[in-house]
Formats: C-alpha cells, structure tokens, sequence
C-alpha cells in the first residue's frame, strides 16, 4: 500500500482542530492518517483495520512505538466519515464520526505538526483548520 504525503499549508499548533472529511475505498483492510513533522516523525499514526476491527493509534520516529489498539471501529468500508483531530498539550484527540473520542499522548514532544500523510485506502474530499 503507498501513501501520499504532503506538508500542510499552515503547521497545526498546540489547540489546533483538522477536520478531514473523506472516503474510504471499498475493498481495503486497511487505511491510515498520519500527522507530525514528517513520513520519518509521526506524532499520530489513526489506522483502521478492517481486518482485525480494531483501530490502532501509534507513532514513529526512526522505529514505531508501542500499539494504542481501540476496540470501537463503527465506520464501513465504501461510506464518507468525517474524523476530528485535535492537538493540544495532553496529545491527540480524534473524534469519530458517532463523536466517539480516543486520545493519544505526544510521545514525541511535538510543538506543531506540518506534514499529513494519507494512504491510498482513504480519500480526502475536504479539511479545515480550527
């Protein structure tokens, strides 16, 4: 599975809201967003397995950390979600499209985030910034 990357035009700071409205492609296993500095630092790896029905949260510098493994995957293969993620001093938040919330720590210390990382399982119809 590739990836497509890309630097944020404005660098999510400490408080900042992205609202990623997107579809997910019919017949994957799996997807993943990724936010941080880089495809080398993450600081929120969301992962959707379809093939486990769990989503994993993680995050990389040089070598992946330890799994966060969520036992609340509510969205199907096919269907458009909106996903809320909010980085704020404790880490990230992500709000699930049933407003579900699942939060992960700022393992890496990260002050902003300018890099988004998308595999080609989950296309992005629109993002804002709050």
């Amino acid at each position: 599975m590739s990836e497509t990357y890309a630097a944020a035009d404005k660098a999510e700071k400490l408080g900042t809201t992205l609202m990623i409205k997107g579809k997910i492609a019919k017949y994957i296993d799996r997807f993943a967003i990724n936010l941080g500095e880089g495809p080398k630092k993450v600081g929120l790896h969301f992962n959707p397995r379809y093939d486990q029905s769990t989503i994993v949260l993680n995050s990389f510098d040089g070598e992946w950390g330890k799994e966060v493994v969520v036992d609340h995957l509510n969205f199907h293969r096919g269907s458009e979600i909106t996903v809320i993620m909010t980085f704020d001093s404790d880490g990230f938040k992500v709000t699930l499209p049933d407003l579900h919330q699942v939060t992960f720590p700022n393992r890496l210390g990260l002050s902003q985030v300018s890099y988004l990382g998308v595999s080609d399982g989950f296309s992005i119809t629109s993002m804002k910034f709050d």
